[in-house]
């Protein structure tokens, strides 16, 4: 019984097969399964016998043939070209957001076991003008390309589930902050830079207004529910199949003065405004805060709040601060585009 984890190199697809083993160790895994296969750019980077890796496009016919079989009983789709870097290639997001998603899903319909199908989407999806907490029933209403793209992705999903092709479950991420690393595509890629960089002794720029609300989720909160998404029974989630996945609320200037509480004045100091219209027009398009009643009734979970945030990252990935370094800040401008991780 095997599950398919396609991004599953990146930084959220490596938590997401990690965590899924630990709970198949504990005899807690969401549904049965004997193997795990990573379809990326990249191999796998956990080491485990249940894991293998497929490396190649997830648009290639004949790869999805090889790795979607009919023991499938799992997909996770993860893999996508983020914000930024949807915003600046059109014809590469729709290639690989579009049309890839397409590409395994016609795989599983083909493979005839009709897998729980988990997708991630993203709260790109909305746009300007909603409520200030966004109900479950809003329609998404985007405001760049990547939204568009997430929209498309969702409504295949749904409909391959009406169908009866795959068990889906959409899974509207909060931006995840904080990841370690360096910036990836996502024009929200600074929302996880303004805590790193300074905890690192580099300074960073914001480019966005710091009364900006944002929607985040750690690392560990968001691979929690992706697992648990997984478990679900559909019945339970409805015929709409698109969840807005629970984060916490917060403005760019909570998130600092978290920094500040955690790290002390002279490391918030090295976080600076830096606007960018180009990352503000999209970030600032999406809403901030969302009901997730229901999902957690669900058994979905949440942060406790920023600190808490921090403190986890700091915990597993931050060196002590050096205090400010003569570096070039770092802001909304992002690496290449990339199709191994899934986010805003």
């Amino acid at each position: 019984m095997r599950i398919i984890v396609t991004g599953g190199a990146g930084f959220l697809g490596t938590r997401v097969i990690e965590l899924l083993l630990a709970r198949a160790n504990a005899g807690a895994a969401p549904i049965p399964f004997t193997e795990i296969v990573s379809l990326d750019l990249a191999p796998s980077r956990v080491e485990d016998d249940r894991v293998s890796s497929i490396v190649g496009d997830i648009t290639d016919p004949e790869l999805l043939r090889q790795a979607i079989t009919a023991d499938t009983v799992g997909i996770y789709h993860l893999a996508a070209v983020l914000s930024g870097g949807a915003e600046s290639d059109f014809d590469l997001a729709m290639r690989v957001n579009v049309d890839g998603t397409r590409a395994i899903l016609e795989a599983a319909r083909a493979a005839g076991s009709t897998p729980r199908f988990v997708f991630t989407s993203s709260l790109a999806v909305f746009g300007r003008g909603v409520p200030a907490q966004v109900p479950e029933s809003w329609a998404a209403q985007p405001e760049s390309s990547y939204g568009m793209v997430k929209a498309i992705g969702e409504l295949l999903v749904n409909e391959y589930s009406r169908k009866g092709f795959v068990d889906g479950r959409i899974c509207r991420l909060p931006t995840i902050s904080v990841r370690p690393g360096t910036p990836n595509s996502a024009a929200s890629s600074f929302l996880s830079g303004i805590i790193r960089e300074p905890l690192n002794g580099i300074a960073a720029g914001c480019p966005v207004p710091e009364d900006t609300p944002v929607w985040i989720s750690s690392p560990d909160a968001a691979a929690q529910n992706l697992v648990h998404a997984l478990g679900v029974d559909g019945q339970a989630i409805g015929g709409w199949r698109a969840m807005n996945i629970p984060g916490i609320s917060v403005t760019v200037a909570e998130m600092l003065a978290g920094l500040e509480r955690s790290a002390g004045a002279e490391v918030r100091a090295l976080v600076t405004d830096a606007p960018e219209a180009r990352v503000a027009d999209i970030v600032c398009s999406w809403p901030g805060d969302f009901a997730v009643d229901r999902l957690l009734e669900l058994g979905f979970v949440r942060d406790a709040g920023i600190d808490e945030i921090i403190a986890q990252y700091r915990a597993a990935f931050a060196p002590e601060p050096t205090g400010p370094a003569a570096q070039t800040p770092q802001s909304g401008t992002v690496a290449a585009p990339n199709q191994n991780g899934a986010g805003a």
